[in-house]
């Protein structure tokens, strides 16, 4: 099993091209199952979880193209994959490719709306909370669908097509939304959304449903509007930067000092991460090319953030930043709002010689003058790239075990890192 080999106290400088965004490429994928035409992502990153989505795609009928790397092509920078769904073939989505990846249950939505039947895997379980699929059975219910549960399957049925309707959803769910969204463009009459997750995922998907000819309205805000269509074409479409990796590579940034460009970044897409960081001590200029950081002279200062739907703190940086903040002055609180078991990174930052107490959904986080160094344990994604940053700020050498974790979500993260001066290497094992 991979591991990354760090030896901390080196300060980042350079350049670090940003992907586009996991989080948006994967629904986009799952579109492809709306039309017989040919849908064409470009900026895709390089990623398990996208290698994975490829082959249950593949399952479903799927055929797909990868643009070969050309000569002078910079592997850092975002792969063009093209989909054709030209004829669905399986409306399953069998256990054993549903329960390696919680996303691929989304398939449901357009597959019920194209093919009027499913038959998807319940996901399961996750390390960092149950994120049940309640929201999207609900939804789809509201549509017209007919749903039972059985083996451990959702068996979804709409033998004369989906039906516009009103959906409130009682809390925000981006995969819900995404589903229903995707659902509705094929329904007959008008679906309206209320309390729809607003994202720029969300908003990135819509842009290219729209390019495949569907109808919608009021993505970004918390009420969507989607007026059904008969058919929907191919299209042609640039997944959005990813903020997730923006924000994480600007808080290593913060974490060990320096200056660098984080290339095709969007700022307005993380401005409350952003506003946090500069009052720890972060400058930031947006420039033609992205966006460049530093760490103001001073060091880094306490803060407290709470996690909260977007456009608040992304759950998805809360790790990321109590890494920051275990080298802060002073003390700072970080409450989780919305997973109810995401800090599993606390235990393995104590590694480090970190001051972190929980109570709770709240981490109060005591900063220290020095890390050190240690072997650790990633537990899932996010909280991975958490023991990247404490890393390269640490003493001497650090083990980071687990790596498989990152794989899903960060595109050749040691390589990005060490381009800007970080020691950093992968030991395959």
């Amino acid at each position: 099993m991979d591991k990354i080999k760090i030896i901390g106290g080196q300060t980042l400088n350079g350049t670090i091209p940003i992907s586009g965004a996991k989080n948006a490429a994967l629904p986009l994928m799952i579109a492809s199952l709306l039309t017989d035409e040919t849908l064409t992502l470009e900026n895709v990153p390089r990623l398990a979880d996208v290698r994975q989505l490829t082959n249950i795609l593949v399952n479903h009928g799927v055929d797909f193209a990868i643009n070969g790397k050309r000569a002078g092509e910079d592997l850092l920078t975002g792969q063009t994959i093209s989909l054709t769904a030209r004829s669905i073939t399986d409306t399953t989505a069998p256990y054993e490719l549903v329960s390696t990846m919680r996303a691929s249950f989304w398939v449901v939505g357009p597959l019920i709306a194209r093919m009027r039947r499913a038959r998807v895997s319940l996901p399961g379980g996750c390390a960092i909370g149950t994120r049940p699929v309640d929201l999207f059975l609900m939804g789809l219910e509201k549509l017209g669908a007919r749903l039972d549960v059985e083996g451990g399957y959702v068996l979804a049925s709409a033998p004369d097509g989906l039906v516009g309707n009103r959906i409130v959803f009682p809390k925000v769910s981006v995969g819900a939304t995404h589903v229903i969204m995707m659902a509705a463009t094929l329904a007959k009459g008008e679906t309206v959304i209320e309390n729809a997750a607003r994202e720029p995922e969300v908003v990135d998907l819509a842009n290219c449903l729209i390019a495949m000819g569907a109808r919608i309205s009021g993505a970004g805000t918390s009420t969507i509007v989607i007026d059904g269509v008969d058919r929907l074409r191919g299209a042609r479409h640039r997944v959005v930067a990813d903020r997730i990796e923006t924000g994480t590579y600007a808080m290593a940034v913060a974490m060990t000092g320096g200056d660098v460009l984080l290339e095709g970044a969007d700022a307005s897409l993380i401005a409350t991460p952003l506003d946090v960081l500069r009052r720890v001590g972060a400058e930031f200029d947006v420039t033609a090319d992205g966006l460049r950081v530093r760490r103001n002279g001073a060091g880094i200062v306490a803060a407290d953030v709470v996690t909260d739907p977007y456009p608040g703190f992304p759950t998805d940086l809360q790790a990321q930043f109590m890494a920051l903040m275990t080298r802060a002055r002073g003390t700072s609180r970080i409450t989780e709002t919305i997973f109810e078991n995401r800090f599993m990174h606390v235990a393995e930052l104590a590694r480090f010689g970190a001051r972190i107490s929980l109570e709770g959904q709240v981490a109060t986080v005591e900063g220290v003058e020095r890390l050190k160094g240690a072997p650790v344990m990633a537990t899932d994604l996010r909280a991975s790239v958490s023991l990247v940053i404490a890393g390269l700020a640490a003493e001497g050498e650090t083990m980071v075990n687990r790596v498989y974790h990152l794989d899903r979500g960060f595109e050749r993260l040691e390589e990005k890192l060490s381009r800007c001066g970080a020691i950093i290497e992968r030991l395959h094992g």
